[in-house]
């Protein structure tokens, strides 16, 4: 049974992209600043060459990409709205759903709060558990914050002006610069990721809902993928993530950080088409 709705103030239609043809259907949920489309290439190659091996959603959470934006920051809200969205794509079926860091958050409670829609999660290098404050994120931040939106001419004075000396970490926060016209703008929500950011250790994007503590466990398989490098999964993390999700079975992957669907693509294309054609 699922939980009653925690809607955000907007409910209209979070955006998609879809691959694959036939198969089991995969969802996949981004991280904070992060689209569905970070997913595409993942994607593609679990759906197959044929596209025929697998059905892939990539989800747009509320506040970013293309996806509507919302008052206030509720880790349940966005679970609702992916719920929403998964249950009008293909009503009655039930979701593999792959979430990575906010989405892997994100993921854990549409699982708890919706059963019934999924079938198996996989969390990627994110544990059930407060993580403090939003302090990792706050020099991008404050980054995006003072670019000059007004003064900016072209993407490529944007990219001169955003003094980010990671190429990968520049390249992922400007995918959210978008042109409307004459006019540019944060398509990520960003006056309400700086609000839940000063909140420091009250963040509710860096916390954990203590209203999933009264829901029953996850019945399902989840794989929980950590990467070698990072330190967003510790030793400590396995009780708590077992008590959510008692059938948890832990992949770590070898020199990978904390995005390790692109520090190690085919070793995380392997281990989903393996998770999600395994006979439960």
């Amino acid at each position: 049974m699922s939980v009653p709705s925690a809607a955000p103030e907007s409910t209209d239609p979070l955006h998609t992209l879809s691959v694959g043809t036939a198969g089991p259907r995969i969802a996949f949920l981004h991280g904070l600043f992060g689209q569905g489309r970070n997913w595409n290439q993942i994607a593609k190659a679990v759906s197959g060459p044929g596209r025929a091996d697998a059905r892939c959603l990539l989800v747009d959470l509320p506040d970013h990409g293309r996806s509507p934006w919302s008052a206030g920051f509720s880790l349940e809200a966005y679970a609702d709205a992916v719920a929403r969205t998964l249950t009008a794509a293909a009503p009655g079926e039930r979701w593999a759903v792959v979430g990575h860091s906010l989405g892997g958050k994100v993921a854990m409670v549409l699982a708890l709060r919706h059963p019934d829609l999924v079938d198996r999660l996989v969390v990627v290098d994110i544990a059930p558990k407060g993580y403090g404050s939003l302090d990792r994120f706050a020099g991008y931040i404050r980054e995006m914050q003072s670019l000059p939106l007004g003064e900016l001419t072209s993407r490529a004075d944007a990219e001169a002006r955003f003094s980010e000396p990671d190429p990968g970490v520049k390249a992922f926060l400007l995918q959210n610069l978008r042109r409307d016209g004459g006019a540019w703008r944060w398509q990520a929500n960003l006056d309400l990721v700086a609000g839940d950011a000063a909140l420091q250790a009250g963040s509710l994007i860096a916390g954990w809902p203590e209203s999933v503590d009264g829901l029953p466990p996850f019945p399902g398989p989840v794989l929980w993928v950590a990467g070698g490098e990072s330190p967003y999964i510790t030793r400590e993390d396995g009780e708590g993530m077992r008590r959510y999700f008692p059938r948890t079975r832990q992949f770590t992957v070898k020199g990978a950080g904390h995005w390790v669907h692109t520090d190690a693509p085919e070793v995380v294309v392997a281990a989903l088409r393996r998770f999600v054609a395994s006979v439960d």
